[in-house]
């Protein structure tokens, strides 16, 4: 999860007097995502803007994001691009109904079409027939009785779309991810802020104490000189992690498209995520069942199967009706009804090798497909592992952090203590102010860490849906 991914990180740097690294703390989204999984991080902008700032839960993140967010509108898009080829596919197997009318004034040489060369042969009949008009209105049927190749080819689509409406399921279950991460990392730079500007308060006024015992001669001018640096070190903290703050509630903003310039505040209380009360093998084993994501993998293999058969299908013969009917004449008035009827079989016999070509590149998806749906399964089987050991580790780092930070609270106010009445340096002091620091960054890395690593269970297992009906239930702060 991302902040276990960058606690180490940012608690040497939190030990060194430096603030942690803005790129540290930055979404880093879970290794099996969608196609085109950045588009998961854009939205498309909605709605008016207001002149006071407004209050985002958590729960309205989700739902502006299942409505606004580029990946879900895109993938909702793809499935009316995969059903508008399955009926390209379709239209090879049903009827194809046509008509025309046409009326024609013409002139014909019959001398070119051979007539001239048996003499007299026609008697009185001219060379030059025409001017003349011929009216055909007529009424066209094909049908296709038999055409295994384009059998197979539709029902690849079929299976095309049926994996398209998973692919999109699957993008409304990852973007209530992507929105929840978003949200948390906004709650846990606000709580890194606020923890800053604190520990910026707490230097200036051991600084404005330090100056006063120098002035009362009952400490040296070091003292002050090192409160002084201490406290432009926690200003530039400060400073780095209110900016951070903007530009995590700038990233969450984009993605689930509140409209630009919109000013908000976010929420503290979230909606409580069930505790996980099923077996590492129970969870994998739902996964399986449940993913959309790896259902959607199947039914491409599916779809490349039926491929593989379509092409095979078009080495077979195919038979076809054709058959018109209409009235054709001089004139309407005097046209007489005329029809044909025929039977069509078609048998391919050597096409160039463009079917052995379609051949290499079925199967060459088909081995494609198979190899994706397998890296698939083990991603969910490692994710799902992941997350079970993310959950045990935050939850005995939250019991730590939370007494390292009252711990350090206590030796800051003890250093405090003892530097006011001469017995110490504030070496001590600012020693202390580092503790507390590193324990706030452990307290807050645990605390919305556990949270995430709950939210990437529930997604790892493919349970998204239950808690989208479960948000709406109580919060906590």
């Amino acid at each position: 999860m991302l902040f276990l991914v960058c606690a180490g990180t940012s608690w040497r740097a939190a030990a060194q007097g430096q603030p942690p690294p803005a790129d540290v703390r930055r979404l880093q989204l879970p290794s099996q995502l969608p196609p085109a999984s950045a588009t998961f991080l854009g939205g498309v902008p909605s709605g008016t803007v207001t002149s006071e700032p407004i209050t985002l839960t958590l729960v309205d993140a989700v739902r502006r994001a299942l409505d606004h967010n580029l990946g879900v509108l895109t993938a909702e898009q793809a499935i009316g691009r995969a059903a508008g080829v399955r009926w390209r596919a379709l239209s090879e197997l049903l009827p194809n109904v046509g008509g025309r009318i046409m009326e024609t004034r013409q002139t014909l040489n019959l001398q070119a079409f051979g007539f001239g060369s048996f003499g007299s042969a026609f008697g009185d009949i001219p060379t030059i027939v025409g001017p003349f008009n011929v009216f055909d209105a007529r009424v066209t049927v094909s049908q296709s009785l038999l055409d295994v190749g384009a059998l197979n080819a539709a029902r690849s689509e079929l299976h095309n779309l049926d994996a398209a409406r998973s692919t999109y399921h699957h993008a409304r279950n990852f973007v209530v991810h992507v929105a929840g991460t978003l949200y948390i990392q906004a709650l846990a730079a606000l709580a890194r802020a606020d923890a800053a500007r604190v520990q910026q308060d707490t230097a200036q006024t051991l600084h404005q104490q330090a100056v006063d015992l120098k002035q009362g001669g009952l400490v040296a001018g070091i003292d002050v000189l090192r409160a002084e640096v201490e406290l432009h070190t926690l200003t530039q903290r400060a400073t780095a992690a209110a900016n951070d703050l903007d530009k995590a509630k700038l990233q969450l903003a984009r993605a689930i498209g509140l409209p630009l310039g919109q000013a908000f505040t976010l929420d503290p209380d979230i909606p409580e995520l069930p505790d996980p009360d099923i077996t590492l093998d129970h969870a994998v084993e739902r996964a399986y069942r449940t993913r959309p994501d790896y259902q959607a993998a199947l039914d491409r293999i599916k779809a490349a199967e039926a491929a593989r058969n379509a092409v095979v299908g078009d080495r077979l013969p195919s038979v076809r009706v054709n058959a018109d009917y209409g009235d054709i004449g001089l004139s309407p008035a005097d046209s007489h009804g005329t029809y044909t009827i025929s039977g069509v079989v078609n048998v391919p016999v050597f096409q160039g090798g463009r079917l052995h070509g379609r051949m290499l590149e079925t199967e060459a998806d088909l081995r494609n497909r198979r190899s994706e749906a397998d890296d698939l399964k083990a991603s969910i089987y490692y994710d799902i592992r992941a997350a079970f050991l993310d959950l045990q580790a935050t939850t005995e780092q939250l019991q730590v952090a939370t007494k390292a930070r009252d711990l350090a609270a206590q030796q800051l106010t003890q250093a405090r203590d003892r530097f006011a009445a001469g017995v110490g340096s504030n070496i001590e002091v600012v020693q202390a102010q580092e503790a507390v620091a590193l324990a706030s960054e452990q307290y807050i890395a645990a605390r919305y860490g556990y949270d995430l690593a709950k939210g990437a269970l529930v997604r790892g297992t493919g349970s998204t849906d239950d808690l989208l009906r479960q948000l709406l239930g109580g919060t906590r702060r």
